[in-house]
Formats: C-alpha cells, sequence, structure tokens
C-alpha cells in the first residue's frame, strides 16, 4: 500500500534525524563528486553545480531538522559544549524571526550564486553581469539587515548555526539511535550512567591516561560565561562604517568588472575591490585599538576567528580580475607543467587544469562574501 505525500515528509524527517552522521557522510561523498566533475565532460559545469546547489540547500534542511530535534531532548542528556559561532547565532535566530529568515534567505543565495550565473551566461555577457550585479546587490541588501538587527554588531560567517552533534550519536550518549538501551555491563568505560529511579545522569569519569586532557576540557573561559550578544562588540563610529563598506565592496567591484567589460585585464577593478576590503580591514582595526581594553587583546574569541577568516579570504584576490589574468594563471600553468607524469601530482595537477575553465569564465567560482 502506498503512502500518501502528506506522510513523506515526517517519515524523510524521522530518517533523517535518527541516522544524520551517515547523512552527513553522503553530503560530504555527493560534494566532493562535484569538485572533480567540471571540465572533464562538456556543459558539465551546469549539472555539477546543480548537484553542488541542490546538496548544500539539503544539508542546510537537514540542520533544520537535527536541531529541532536536539532541542527537544531532556535536560538529563550531556550535550557537547557549544562553540562560540554556534552561541551567537543560535541566540538571534532564536530571538529575532526576521534575522532567521534573512539568514536563510542570504543562505540560500549564496548557494546558488554560481547556478545563476551559469544560466544567464547562455543568454550573453550583458545578461550575465546583470545577474552578478543583482545578485550581490540581494546579498548586501540581507547583510544590511543583518546589521541593523544585531545592533550593528559584525557578521559572522556562516550567519547561521552549523549542524549540531547529536550527544546520543557519541560514545558520551547513553542509547543507539534505534531507541535500544545499551546494557550497563556492555558500556564502554567512561560513559554516563543514568539512575534507572530518578533517570538523572551520573558524571563519566575520566580516561586515566588523558586527566590533564579532562581537566582542561572543563575550565570555563571568558568567553564561556558571557551572555551570547557579547561575544561580539557593537560596532560604533569608524567600526560602523567600516562594517558597512565591507558588506558593499562585492557590489562596487562586480559594478567596476561590469563597467569594464569584465575587467579581466584592467587593473582598475581588481585594485578597487582589493583596495576596498583592505581598506575595511584597517580601519576596523583601528576601531578596535582606540574602543576596546587591551586593543586587539581585548577581542573575543569569536571576532579573532572571524577576522581571521576575513584574513584567510583576502587571498582569493589572487584568482580574480586582473590579478589572475595577469601572474596567477601563468604561474599555475607552469605548476601544473611540472606536476605532470609524476605520482598523485599528476592528479593534482588534472584538477588545477579543470578547474580553470571555472576561474577563467565566473565571477562566483572565486567570490567568498
Amino acid at each position: 500500500m502506498l503512502l500518501r505525500p502528506s506522510k513523506w515528509l515526517p517519515l524523510y524527517e524521522d530518517f533523517v534525524t535518527k541516522n544524520a552522521s551517515s547523512i552527513g557522510q553522503v553530503e560530504s561523498a555527493m560534494r566532493s563528486l562535484t569538485y572533480i566533475i567540471p571540465g572533464r565532460y562538456r556543459d558539465s559545469e551546469i549539472s555539477s553545480e546543480c548537484v553542488h546547489s541542490c546538496v548544500q540547500l539539503l544539508s542546510m534542511y537537514h540542520d533544520s531538522l537535527v536541531s529541532r530535534v536536539i532541542s527537544r531532548l531532556p535536560s538529563s542528556i550531556p550535550r557537547p559544549t557549544p562553540t562560540p559561532h554556534s552561541r551567537y547565532t543560535k541566540y538571534w535566530t532564536a530571538h529575532s524571526s526576521l534575522y532567521h529568515k534573512v539568514a536563510i534567505t542570504l543562505q540560500m543565495v549564496q548557494y546558488t550564486e554560481l547556478l545563476w550565473e551559469m544560466i544567464a551566461r547562455r543568454r550573453g555577457q550583458r545578461a550575465r553581469w546583470r545577474v552578478v550585479v543583482l545578485i550581490e546587490l540581494i546579498k548586501a541588501i540581507c547583510r544590511l539587515f543583518l546589521l541593523r538587527l544585531t545592533d550593528f554588531r559584525p557578521l559572522v560567517s556562516p550567519p547561521l548555526p552549523e549542524r549540531d552533534v547529536d550527544p546520543r550519536s557519541t560514545e558520551e550518549g547513553e542509547s543507539d539511535w534505534n531507541g535500544m538501551q545499551t546494557p550497563v555491563n556492555e558500556r564502554p568505560f567512561g560513559l554516563s550512567w543514568s539512575m534507572p529511579r530518578t533517570g538523572l545522569s551520573l558524571p563519566s569519569l575520566p580516561n586515566v591516561n588523558d586527566i590533564s586532557g579532562y581537566l582542561i576540557s572543563k575550565v570555563l573561559t571568558a568567553d564561556d560565561i558571557k551572555p551570547p550578544k557579547a561575544l561580539l562588540h557593537r560596532a560604533t563610529g569608524q567600526g560602523q562604517l567600516a562594517e558597512i563598506l565591507y558588506i558593499l565592496r562585492p557590489v562596487v567591484y562586480a559594478l567596476a568588472m561590469q563597467k569594464w567589460h569584465g575587467g579581466k585585464m584592467s587593473w582598475r577593478p581588481w585594485l578597487i575591490g582589493c583596495g576596498m576590503e583592505y581598506g575595511c580591514r584597517q580601519l576596523a582595526k583601528v576601531d578596535f585599538r582606540e574602543r576596546l581594553a587591551g586593543g586587539l587583546r581585548g577581542l573575543t574569541g569569536l571576532e579573532r576567528e572571524e577576522l581571521k577568516k576575513r584574513r584567510w579570504s583576502m587571498g582569493w584576490w589572487l584568482m580574480r580580475g586582473a590579478f589572475y589574468e595577469n601572474v596567477t594563471k601563468s604561474w599555475l600553468r607552469g605548476a601544473t607543467q611540472t606536476m605532470r607524469n609524476k605520482p598523485l601530482l599528476d592528479l593534482v595537477a588534472s584538477v588545477i587544469e579543470d578547474y580553470e575553465y571555472l576561474w577563467d569564465n565566473y565571477y562566483f567560482a572565486t567570490a567568498t562574501l
């Protein structure tokens, strides 16, 4: 007997929540597959990016399912210590429905932006750059909304909490996903024990070979006791200007690329975009030094993590515009030729050559914001 469509979704959600770790492995495998398809087959980039976008959107849906299930677990089940990023984003998604909706919209646009560019490119370069500018404008509007909703706190990436680990699926859980209780005499060393009458859990004993690691894991840091909102300082004055310019930088860069017909050989778009990003970073640092006690040493762990992400993202300017065309491309081709006919390195060279097509022809292939 076939089930009605209205019953398919609850069954699927139940399957996902009971097999979260396996689902995550399948998602990772499918993402890895899409990384090696481009350039190997004719017109394969659209089909590959379509699969990649669908996997990303489905993964975001699975994140929400797992988070919902974990929030309903009894308080007696011990949970892993959340990261500062998870605490901060969970606070805003729970306390502001508008933040949650805008963050989901932003994530969906980011997951599909390259696919839309590929589709628009088939209608000509003019249509392609119109779509690129429109997408960057939509993302900038979403980020400005998030900036205002968080009372001008710098944006974090990603704006949504990452997938939680269900405590029942780890070594410290007291039961398996299928609900079968593990006999007490068969439980591995170190698991917590649930008292049969009260249902309360006794803390697990540490491994005798890792006492120091156990003690360090129990130490509370300053960020652990701060309320979620305090994990990021509010930006004021120069800090607000730096964050707004940082959000608008991709729009300005896309408009410059459109104006100079793709800006492949012209240095003006590259200098404008890279200069804006570097200037925003330096302006934000000056604001931190002047406003926070201790300067940059007064940053929270989440702020340092976000600054580190932005520092690494600046490396992608080596793969954009005139710098890529005039410098990086020739260097990459020389490197791939050197790797040829060498074990393992030959495989790396073939993957780089396959991705050259994306770097040469698509704006969002190297976008980081």
